[in-house]
């Protein structure tokens, strides 16, 4: 294949949502429907023993929530699909943010009793302000429901974009019968309880006039089927897919996950609309995905995937050209030519050697320390791509060693955890102390809990009154000196030997603006 062949049939995207909308549960189904999977894991039961693909670290299946962004490439239909499962939860806000940065596309997930919440809006605002083309996906339709139109108006509102239904259910909760599907023009009747597996028997009926309807759904339903399309064709314009990919509508449809109804429907209609690998977006130029030459960017570091091996990973999203094992790229950030044995490709955890990766594929690369999140790699070119967001903390946290004979085992957990993005470390110029600084309260327990179980280092935190950390530059070195002898007690360096001002008050923060006029106060790390 040629490489724009091999672009055109790749397909990346992000799942995203407030927390507990069936987020890994529809990972888990695309999974199933596109053959990666038999038997798909619960996030939440005891009938069965299998967890979620998706969530493989073992505080994810203990607590029923995602953490981290995993990542997973299956085949489907001659198309490559490259699923990111993102934290719905906000305390991972930052790797959700991030991950968006690598995907072409998003689906969002939106529970079909609660409705738009408030998670949902804030990853929408990112979506448009990166014009990424957004589909919905609206589940636990075989519970209680608000009504779809009511539904599809709050999608409008609350995220601000317009809508186009291109599957409707009929009815929800008890009565749940299945859904039909304006894009194929067909419906789908799922007859089988079959919920682990895809081997759901569908039925399928094109004229909704058909007297075959009122046979399977009983006339009541029928009715209001009919009643209700005539509805959605009568209200919404044509779907119009340019308008999609510009990020101005969002194809809705509708399902229960867990059930597997609406599933395939979402994935046939995703492989057929859905933008291939899209332009990004570096400091000099914009890179089109059909360059000969490779580039492409870190957006994430895992450690510990295999805890048996104390392996760090760096995941790398091809933006152009062809990645190639055992071939030199230039790391940009140090100048340095790298070359790597063993690229890897995921399905969640679980990695295979690759020889080759195309524009849109994520590849595992294994890390001992030398990479940060924003690295570019190229064939020579000195490249740096934009937006990938490094929020300044809201929490903070003196860390201390509860266990004295574990000392290195917690610095090398510390070390290593930092640079996966999730908090940051600070040392306090006062007295030495360690400090971590996260975005969400729920990341200190992570933390401590992953350094227990995969370091067996056990710490404990101790509180601090900080209220912002900023990192502070200036081209008046006798001014940046007179601040940093004044500041003393409240000064630190980050993990990268860079200074940091570490406001014990929004006051003691304005008033050092405003009598140091010549010190750059920076609240991102990237500058």
């Amino acid at each position: 294949m040629t490489l724009q062949e091999e672009i055109t049939r790749r397909r990346t995207f992000a799942i995203i949502s407030h927390p507990d909308a069936g987020k890994t549960t529809l990972t888990e189904k695309l999974l199933l429907f596109g053959g990666a999977i038999h038997v798909a894991g619960a996030v939440k039961s005891n009938k069965i023993k299998k967890g979620a693909t998706s969530d493989f670290m073992e505080i994810e299946r203990q607590r029923g929530i995602s953490v981290a962004t995993s990542v997973m490439g299956f085949e489907y239909r001659d198309v490559k699909i490259n699923i990111l499962d993102t934290p719905g939860h906000e305390d991972f806000a930052e790797d959700t943010y991030r991950t968006l940065t690598a995907v072409d596309s998003v689906i969002i997930v939106i529970d079909g009793a609660k409705g738009v919440e408030t998670q949902t809006r804030k990853l929408m605002n990112v979506c448009r302000m990166r014009k990424t083309p957004v589909m919905v996906f609206i589940n636990k339709l075989d519970r209680p429901c608000k009504d779809p139109f009511d539904l599809l108006d709050e999608v409008e509102r609350e995220l601000q974009i317009r809508v186009r239904p291109l599957a409707f259910p009929i009815s929800n909760g008890s009565t749940f019968k299945g859904v039909y599907n304006l894009y194929e023009k067909n419906l789908s009747l799922f007859t089988s309880d079959e919920r682990q597996t895809a081997d759901a028997s569908t039925v399928e009926i094109d004229d909704l006039a058909s007297v075959e309807l009122d046979r399977y759904v009983g006339e009541r339903y029928a009715a209001q089927l009919r009643g209700d399309v005539e509805l959605v064709e009568g209200v919404y314009d044509p779907f119009d897919r340019d308008e999609y990919l510009r990020g101005e509508v969002a194809p809705v449809f509708f399902g229960s996950a867990v059930n597997n109804f609406g599933v395939r429907e979402l994935l046939e209609c995703f492989i057929r609309i859905a933008p291939s690998p899209r332009p990004s977006t570096a400091e000099t130029r914009p890179v089109e995905a059909n360059e000969p030459k490779m580039t492409g960017f870190v957006f994430k570091i895992h450690a510990n995937m295999d805890p048996n091996h104390r392996d760090r990973i760096a995941f790398l999203k091809i933006c152009s050209g062809t990645f190639e094992r055992n071939r030199n790229y230039l790391h940009v950030r140090s100048g340095k030519q790298l070359k790597f044995s063993s690229p890897t490709a995921f399905m969640a955890e679980k990695k295979s050697v690759i020889d080759f990766a195309y524009p849109g594929d994520i590849v595992g690369l294994h890390d001992t320390g030398n990479f940060k999140i924003g690295d570019t790699f190229t064939e020579g070119e000195k490249l740096r791509f934009t937006g990938i967001p490094s929020f300044s903390p809201e929490l903070f946290r003196y860390i201390e060693n509860a266990d004295p004979l574990k000392f290195k085992q917690l610095a090398k957990g510390i070390d290593q955890l930092m640079d996966e993005g999730v908090a940051q470390l600070f040392t306090s110029s006062l007295n030495g102390r360690k400090i971590i600084g996260t975005v969400g309260a729920l990341q200190f327990e992570v933390i401590q809990y992953r350094l227990e179980h995969e370091y067996g280092a056990a710490c404990r935190w101790e509180p601090i009154s900080i209220h912002k950390a900023c990192w502070i530059e200036s081209d008046n070195a006798e001014q940046l000196a007179d601040f940093k002898r004044r500041k003393h007690t409240n000064m630190a360096v980050d993990k990268h030997g860079r200074d940091v001002f570490l406001a014990d008050t929004s006051y003691a923060l304005a008033l050092a603006q405003e009598n140091f006029k010549d010190i750059r106060f920076h609240f991102t790390s990237e500058f």
